[in-house]
């Protein structure tokens, strides 16, 4: 792993560890390039941007001096996507989005080491991530339609907002179906080029374009037998969806390079958050590939339709976060949890994780506790409805908040700021302001 901030390389690298991964941490391109001189590794896991070189150039190293075709994942920010795309097209295996993910980032370092196997598809099948399911009114429907789903063959739209647990659903779908045995495939429809897709999607052969260093095999060949999960399919390239719908009408795939089709068993799955229906209108999404895909529609309910569940999710997350971090925290105080229940979780599930993570980081004693939680998004009463209901973004709140975070980090600006999700120099900016001393 070649990660420039020692803090969060050290973080994943504990994770990695704890997951059977042997790991070596290099913070520099030069330190890289020495231990992958002289040790023997299967995956190299690079940060773009490093301070005497990049992985890009990190990656041409390895490819030419090396000689090796061993798989290379690049993390990168939001900003850098683009820059990502183009690493795959120079022979990168992957990349991941920070913040990182561990189940994603788990399930592409497994893609990429049995890329360089010979294996059977069962080697792409990801751990079966333990999960609470919930007893909401709302969550008991919609397990009694993927109950009823699951044993067909019909392929699958899961609807819901960002962050209510699609891809989790679709992991229970292709459980409970006759693909079961077969590999699970994710698809990140949003990272997909139209120059980058048809390899992604369909593979190549080697030669094909410049940096095809070798035969590679799409998405569909490697989950054949099994279940491709289209992630957010709203945004997937319009030049693309007419290549798909060809491969899921004829269940045949056509890699870059090759004069021949292979012919592909496969159950599909697909998510989104965006209404199709208005992309068709507005002619971003092909009318054909949506009927293909919408044969029969889920939708998952947000996290404020199923609040009784959240107690139990809270618990599930402070389990996972205990053993992400090394942290022993048994609870949550009844304040906290009060607090907790009162805000809008516009992220949904994906947002509640993240806070409780953060709070067990925080946290000192066995409970989380009220000043454990965030200062931002910690509302500290209702208001009328007329009212904008946002407590942590109503300004006359700045000044406490601001305060607040100052305590909870003993006077360490860079703490704070990163606490009140700002940046120092906002930070000194709204202290000048308020009258706060520095």
């Amino acid at each position: 792993m070649v990660e420039d901030d020692a803090a969060f390389g050290m973080m994943i690298q504990t994770w990695l560890k704890k997951n059977g991964y042997e790991v070596v941490l290099s913070t520099r391109y030069e330190q890289a390039k020495t231990e992958i001189s002289s040790k023997a590794f299967d995956l190299i896991l690079t940060d773009l941007r490093l301070p005497d070189g990049d992985g890009i150039i990190l990656m041409t190293w390895v490819r030419e001096k090396m000689k090796s075709k061993m798989p290379i994942i690049v993390m990168t920010g939001y900003a850098e996507v683009q820059t990502a795309v183009s690493a795959m097209k120079l022979g990168a295996f992957d990349y991941l989005k920070k913040p990182i993910n561990p189940s994603v980032l788990e399930e592409k370092i497994a893609a990429a080491l049995a890329s360089t196997e010979e294996e059977t598809p069962e080697t792409f099948i990801p751990q079966r991530k333990q999960w609470v399911k919930g007893n909401s009114p709302a969550m008991q429907k919609l397990y009694k339609h993927v109950e009823l789903v699951a044993p067909t063959k019909f392929s699958v739209l899961i609807l819901g907002e960002s962050g209510t647990g699609k891809e989790y659903i679709a992991r229970m779908i292709h459980e409970l179906s006759q693909f079961k045995d077969g590999p699970f495939i994710p698809v990140d429809c949003g990272s997909l080029s139209k120059e980058l897709a048809p390899s992604e999607l369909f593979g190549h052969l080697k030669g094909a374009f410049t940096s095809a260093i070798a035969d590679k095999k799409g998405v569909f060949e490697q989950a054949k037998g099994g279940t491709v999960f289209l992630d957010e399919v709203g945004n997937l390239p319009y030049e693309v969806q007419m290549q798909l719908l060809r491969a899921l009408q004829e269940q045949k795939v056509r890699p870059v390079g090759s004069a021949t089709d292979v012919q592909v068993d496969v159950r599909i799955l697909a998510a989104t958050n965006e209404n199709l229906g208005r992309a068709i209108e507005e002619g971003r999404f092909r009318q054909d590939l949506f009927h293909r895909i919408n044969e029969f529609a889920i939708e998952v309910p947000p996290l404020r339709d199923r609040l009784e569940d959240f107690e139990e999710l809270t618990a599930f997350f402070i389990r996972q976060a205990n053993e992400e971090l090394g942290k022993n925290v048994k609870g949550i105080s009844n304040e906290a949890m009060q607090q907790l229940r009162m805000q809008r979780w516009n992220g949904n599930l994906r947002e509640l994780r993240n806070v409780v993570r953060r709070c067990v980081l925080f946290a000192d004693g066995e409970n989380i506790e009220l000043d454990d939680l965030p200062v931002f998004g910690r509302p500290v009463r209702r208001v009328a409805s007329d009212e904008f209901d946002d407590w942590a973004l109503r300004p006359e709140n700045e000044k406490e908040q601001i305060e607040a975070a100052l305590r909870k980090s003993r006077g360490n600006k860079t703490v704070a700021a990163k606490l009140l999700q700002i940046d120092r120099k906002t930070l000194y900016n709204k202290m000048h302001l308020y009258g706060i001393g520095l």
